[in-house]
């Protein structure tokens, strides 16, 4: 896929995964959404950073658990820019609460978990999927190597993410033949959810077979190129530095 002219919604796109892939798509001439819940000055920072490199970039809030503002923002993405040639489902949301603790896991988060990083997915390519559909475009969900492994910050994360893969596989046989769905499953990755542990980080990555921990421009250079696959659909495909071999 030739991205000069294209436009691209990536969810979460001010921060970590979402504004390096938001960045990397603008690097190949694609107009961006950058989507956000909360984080409105990383999002309007990585929307300035891609207009003051000669692309179009707009920052727009959406919840993406809420699907009235979903429905709302793919709207005002595409009067704004005509159309959508494809999605990034990145939005997500973790609890760190130890695997064995089951009594903390309580309804009220896997609730949170599942609307933001499930339903959430879901609303997003629903809304998106008539304009992705005319133009033959691509959906990329980001996985988690939790939800290949069981293990991870939460076990409600864990199981969030092996959702995130199955809705993957689901989509993709909904949306064909015009729509590509394919999931990018990051093992870890440098980023702010890693906040404060950054000695486990450091433990970890002498052990992983690569001996170093992805970065976020790592995972949205997979993401650029599975949305450019066009022979490509309803395959997790993990990005982990070989941690999960």
């Amino acid at each position: 896929m030739e991205w000069s002219g294209k436009t691209v919604l990536v969810t979460g796109g001010g921060t970590g995964i979402g504004r390096a892939t938001s960045l990397a798509l603008a690097d190949r001439g694609a107009a961006v959404i950058v989507n956000y819940s909360r984080s409105k000055r990383d999002a309007e920072e990585t929307a300035e950073l891609i207009r003051q490199n000669g692309v179009q970039a707009l920052a727009l809030q959406a919840d993406v658990s809420r699907d009235a503002e979903v429905k709302l923002m793919v709207d005002q993405a595409v009067e704004r820019f005509g159309t959508l040639h494809g999605l990034v489902n990145n939005a997500s949301i973790t609890r760190h609460i130890p695997l064995d603790d089951l009594d903390s896991a309580t309804e009220e988060i896997w609730d949170e978990l599942f609307d933001v990083n499930v339903k959430g997915m879901f609303f997003c390519a629903r809304a998106a999927a008539p304009y992705i559909n005319r133009n033959a475009g691509a959906i990329v969900n980001v996985g988690s190597i939790a939800g290949t492994t069981g293990s991870g910050s939460s076990l409600p994360y864990a199981v969030s993410k092996a959702a995130v893969h199955g809705l993957t596989k689901s989509l993709a046989r909904a949306l064909a033949p015009h729509i590509r769905v394919n999931c990018v499953v990051p093992g870890a990755v440098a980023t702010r959810w890693w906040a404060g542990r950054e000695e486990q980080m450091e433990k970890l990555a002498p052990h992983l077979l690569l001996q170093s921990i992805s970065t976020p421009e790592n995972i949205a250079q997979m993401i650029c190129s599975v949305l450019a696959q066009e022979a490509l659909t309803g395959q997790i495909i993990t990005v982990d530095s070989g941690q999960t071999l």
